[in-house]
């Protein structure tokens, strides 16, 4: 990416971040640049986060986006973080993962995150995956 502007850039980072999010979450946002803020405090976190973790990281070829799902859940097991946890269960089986392979990762990750996080994950993967 060539940085002519900061306008310019964040314009790319919207834009690939969209991109990134649409093919993640088909169906959830409309199209077009849609404005994320609700007008309550903190409301620039969600645009932060489409354009540095969407238009960055998810947007980039070093990793095909089963293999981030993969990476993303097991890092947010070992964080704790549910509320996003249940969102990348739901975006990992658009990338592909089976029901079979999250539950391995939470698993696997009661080694090293320990127990608790793992029993979190699962609660919040089964609520996640029901109809």
């Amino acid at each position: 990416m060539s940085e002519k502007n900061g306008v310019e850039e964040t314009a790319d980072l919207r834009a690939r971040g969209w991109k990134a999010m649409r093919a993640l979450m088909p169906g959830v946002f409309p199209e077009g640049d849609v404005d994320l803020r609700d007008g309550r405090l903190g409301e620039d976190l969600v645009d932060i986060g489409l354009t540095s973790v969407f238009g960055t990281l998810w947007a980039r070829e070093g990793l095909g986006p089963r293999d981030r799902s993969l990476v993303t859940i097991a890092l947010l097991i070992a964080l704790g973080a549910e509320t996003e946890l249940k969102t990348h269960v739901r975006i990992g089986i658009t990338n592909g993962l089976t029901q079979d392979e999250i539950a391995e990762v939470i698993y696997h990750s009661a080694g090293y995150a320990g127990f608790p996080r793992a029993v979190a994950a699962r609660t919040a993967a089964r609520e996640a995956l029901e109809p």
